[in-house]
């Protein structure tokens, strides 16, 4: 016993999709631009700039770079002092020296720590609404560790080898990016909208949709009297 299954397919004519696409190329455009204009008045008005300011130490053992081991030690310090930049005590340092409103734990969120491969450069960076209350943290954090380092553990403590600057450009939002992903966006759902209107569009308009939808052909077209497709006449029934 065979069963007899019926799928039923979409046939796309790409040239047809093409020109049903060209057709509404002005509403592609304009929904491109409204919506990359859209993102940008959102990230200029809407969203909060984001600014950093960084700061690197040198970290170096305290016998000096004489010796190889020397170098793999200062490697290992740096990794630890990565740890001590975001220890309570350095913090709390910091908010009591610039007297921020803030405790240590959302300070601690401000900051960020990194270490260069195969380096003994340690970063520090800070990320604030403010530019410049940024660049004070970046400044005050590296000279209190520094200072706590020399203080706590038997070593040389690390040199500020780059000081806090304050930032111009904000790091985010990026208003560049915002907008060509608001036009992008404008344009695919645009677009978008359009093939499906032309997939499920299933009228017929001309005697080649006869063929193609229906499986028969064509023998004759019968033209219009002009004026039928503007009224319809009414006939009385014979009594």
């Amino acid at each position: 016993m065979y069963e007899l299954e019926n799928d039923d397919e979409i046939e796309i004519d790409l040239r047809e999709l093409f020109l049903a696409l060209k057709k509404k190329i002005v509403w592609i455009l304009l929904t491109t631009i409204v919506f990359a204009g859209a993102a940008g008045l959102i990230t200029k008005f809407a969203m909060t700039p984001v600014y950093s300011s960084s700061a690197q130490l040198y970290v170096m053992s305290k016998s000096g770079i004489s010796q190889l081991t020397d170098l793999t030690m200062g490697t290992q310090l740096t990794q630890d002092y990565m740890v001590i930049v975001k220890t309570r005590p350095v913090l709390e340092q910091v908010i009591n020296d610039l007297k921020l409103d803030m405790d240590y734990k959302e300070l601690s969120e401000k900051i960020t720590v990194e270490n260069p491969t195969d380096t003994r450069i340690m970063q520090i960076t800070v990320s604030d609404n403010d530019p410049e209350l940024a660049k004070n943290i970046t400044q005050d954090l590296a000279e209190v560790t520094s200072k706590t380092v020399a203080e706590k553990m038997d070593v040389k403590s690390p040199t500020i080898i780059e000081n806090a600057y304050k930032s111009e450009q904000p790091d985010s939002p990026s208003l560049k990016k915002n907008v060509a992903i608001g036009a992008i966006l404008g344009f695919i759902l645009m677009a978008a909208a359009i093939v499906i209107q032309y997939l499920m569009n299933d009228t017929i308009l001309k005697e080649d949709d006869i063929e193609k939808y229906l499986g028969i052909n064509t023998l004759a077209q019968l033209p219009l009297v002009k004026g039928t497709s503007k009224r319809t006449k009414k006939v009385k029934r014979a009594r």
